[in-house]
């Protein structure tokens, strides 16, 4: 079996390019409006916070890689669990089939991180 660290941080690439993707297809439909989240205006301390999560997943693809055990499989558990529950309670606010679709994909990339990180051993 691959290193468990080369998978932890594929699953987070992974989620990053779903993420990703789901903003380009946004985009593309029309379903963007410059400056708004969910018809919401969003101030600059928003935008940090938004931010600071995007950046969390890229963050993670690195810090499996690097981070010592058990500290790393404990890191990418709790991180996973919290974007699984973001995850749970956005899917019902996008309209769109292709975003429910995204987000679901992005669920299954959170629980397999989960799943790794819970059978790994040193």
């Amino acid at each position: 079996m691959e290193d468990v660290r080369i998978i932890l941080s594929a699953s987070w690439v992974a989620l990053m390019l779903t993420y990703l993707l789901g903003d380009v297809l946004r985009i593309y439909s029309g379903d963007f409006a410059a400056g708004k989240i969910g018809g919401i205006q969003i101030t600059g301390n928003q935008w940090l916070g938004v931010a600071i999560l995007l950046v969390t997943p890229i963050v993670m693809v690195f810090l499996s890689l690097t981070l010592s055990y058990p500290l790393i499989r404990w890191a990418n558990i709790i991180i996973a669990i919290v974007f699984l529950g973001f995850n749970l309670i956005g899917l019902p606010t996008y309209p769109s089939a292709y975003d429910k679709f995204l987000i679901i994909v992005g669920l299954v990339f959170n629980v397999l991180t989960v799943w790794y990180g819970w059978q790994w051993t040193s």
